[in-house]
């Protein structure tokens, strides 16, 4: 199915030079449409007489797709409109005029163009539009009636919640834009679309917030875009593997989601979502590794909850990664370490066993990884069946059998679980391919071997950027700031900024802050440090832009602004006093 990747320049090469221009022939337009379209059954032609019989009617012709068409819109604003034209109108203009009369005084969609490339009737016709052909005019008009059956919105199904909104994103574009412009009524949210694929033609569109997105990430994001070169974009992951920064890693660079209210915080603090038609995947960028540890449900919850669950899930991340690697090195190396009576056990439940807990190990991450492979890829009626019966009669044949020992199983279920408290489904697989670098260097050199593998990882993750912004950030470089909503989530009105990911981190004041304080309380923020992160084109923007709001240029605004400022500080409460103390 992917043989199309390695096709992509032939197939743009084929598109040029299919360039050609309506010849005004009614009947030999008609001809070459069912001719390069195999005469498809699906495709309806519905040829019409438009005018009175004196001197001559004028023969006209609309084409569409029955799947992908809204029959009622072409009967009620196409069909019916020609057909109830004024006929001493349609006999005196040429063909060339009665188009554009057609399109001003006759059509009552609100989607309609002129068209004169033969490539734009034949994408319109298979996209769902309804094609108009007039005999004896070079142009057409595509009516947009594009309609055919899409999945109803309903729950997500890979990032649930106890509390929050149960909506999720489908296969339709124009539903996925709705669903995010519903919660986001500003004019600032801007969309710009685009087709990608010379087979496919796939709807992308690119969505941002005007004043809070970094235009060089814009530009940058753009520009990625439109170099795809490609036949065919079936999914998102198709265009994710295109616009990623660094590809050799089992890390995922690019954040997912199939959840509307997540994209649009995510717009709101200035990202970039990407839409393909086709898919109920969206994909935001750029992203940090703290945003696969945030759940949508963490803002919906109170704050003291959502900081024990954020802890927890790292906590499981840490299990994910060092859990039987941790054993392996305590029972093969660093048995000292291990309490008397337990080691006690240990060694009892190793007696009869013929291998080490190295062999153990692997042969029951093996085992797992297939159970939840199984468990995902069967019908969802018995794939639950399957799960438990393999964890359960399995798990205590192999230990009956002398094969595994019960600490082990214990391990690796434990394990397993962690790796299902994660949120982010990209982040676990990753987390799974890793621990089996840590199970083999346990096996070889013990503790000393988990360090050097843990070394060598955050240095990994230190070198990956998404779109210029460090993977690690806000913890390397740290951002103090930030570490409001990184680990920790602090209540909402303490916040008074939002770190922009798409920037170096700077924090950006928020107008008009929100807290449950006095009515004497300022609204103002105080000032915060910054953290550089190189001369980046995403940071020089940025930079640029507050240099030229905090120096203005003429002397009479520096003057009132240092007048406000001696006012606004001589009048500050003794409570904002505590509130600067506390953020600096």
């Amino acid at each position: 199915m992917l043989r199309h990747l390695s096709r992509g320049r032939s197939g743009q090469q084929t598109k040029s030079n299919r360039q050609l221009r309506i010849t005004g022939d009614l009947q030999q337009m008609l001809d070459r449409i069912m001719e390069e379209s195999g005469n498809s059954p699906d495709i309806v032609i519905r040829q019409l007489k438009l005018g009175g019989p004196v001197p001559a009617p004028v023969k006209a012709a609309i084409v569409y797709l029955n799947a992908l068409s809204d029959q009622q819109a072409i009967n009620n604003f196409v069909i019916k409109p020609l057909m109830e034209m004024d006929p001493e109108k349609v006999n005196v203009y040429p063909p060339d005029r009665l188009i554009q009369y057609i399109l001003e005084d006759a059509l009552s969609l609100g989607e309609t163009q002129v068209v004169k490339e033969w490539n734009d009737i034949m994408l319109a016709a298979l996209s769902g539009d309804t094609v108009l052909l007039v005999d004896g005019s070079d142009q057409a008009i595509i009516s947009g009636t594009a309609g055919g059956e899409w999945r109803a919105v309903n729950e997500p199904t890979s990032q649930l919640v106890v509390r929050g909104p149960k909506d999720s994103f489908v296969e339709s574009i124009a539903t996925n834009i709705s669903l995010i412009r519903r919660r986001i009524k500003s004019p600032d949210l801007w969309l710009e679309s685009m087709k990608i694929g010379s087979v496919t033609h796939t709807h992308v569109a690119m969505m941002y917030m005007k004043n809070s997105a970094d235009p060089n990430l814009v530009a940058e994001v753009r520009r990625r875009l439109q170099q795809i070169q490609i036949d065919g974009i079936l999914e998102s992951a198709y265009i994710e593997e295109f616009i990623q920064d660094k590809t050799i890693t089992p890390f995922p660079t690019v954040f997912n989601t199939e959840r509307p209210d997540v994209a649009a915080g995510n717009l709101l603090e200035g990202r970039v979502v990407i839409i393909v038609d086709g898919t109920p995947y969206t994909l935001i960028l750029p992203t940090v590794f703290a945003q696969f540890m945030q759940s949508p449900e963490d803002y919906a919850q109170r704050f003291d909850i959502s900081i024990l669950m954020r802890v927890i899930r790292y906590i499981c991340f840490v299990i994910l990664l060092l859990g039987p690697a941790v054993y392996i090195a305590l029972t093969t190396f660093h048995y000292e370490m291990i309490p008397t009576l337990l080691l006690v056990s240990l060694m009892a439940q190793r007696e009869g066993v013929p291998f080490p807990a190295f062999v153990e190990a692997i042969f029951m991450e093996v085992v797992f990884e297939i159970l939840r492979e199984a468990g995902v890829r069967m019908p969802r009626a018995i794939g639950q069946t399957v799960s438990i019966v393999g964890a359960l009669i399995l798990g205590q044949a192999v230990v009956e059998a002398g094969i595994i020992t019960p600490i082990m199983v214990i391990v690796v279920a434990l394990t397993g679980i962690a790796s299902f408290a994660l949120p982010s489904y990209n982040l676990s697989i990753a987390g799974r391919l890793f621990r089996f670098y840590f199970l083999v260097l346990a096996g070889l050199f013990g503790f000393y071997g988990i360090t050097l593998g843990l070394i060598m990882l955050i240095a990994h993750m230190n070198s990956i950027r998404s779109f210029g912004v460090p993977y690690l950030s806000p913890f390397s470089p740290f951002v103090p700031q930030a570490q409001k909503d990184a680990i920790l989530r602090l209540p909402i009105w303490m916040y008074g900024w939002k770190p922009l990911m798409s920037s170096s981190q700077q924090d950006v004041k928020k107008t008009g802050e929100i807290k449950p304080m006095s009515s004497g309380d300022s609204s103002g923020s105080s000032n915060t440090g910054q953290e550089s992160q190189g001369d980046s084109p995403l940071n020089r923007s940025h930079s640029q832009k507050e240099k030229d709001e905090n120096h203005p240029q003429q002397d009479g605004g520096r003057a009132q602004q240092d007048e406000g400022n001696s006012q606004h500080n001589g009048h500050k409460t003794e409570s904002r006093k505590q509130e600067d103390q506390y953020e600096n």
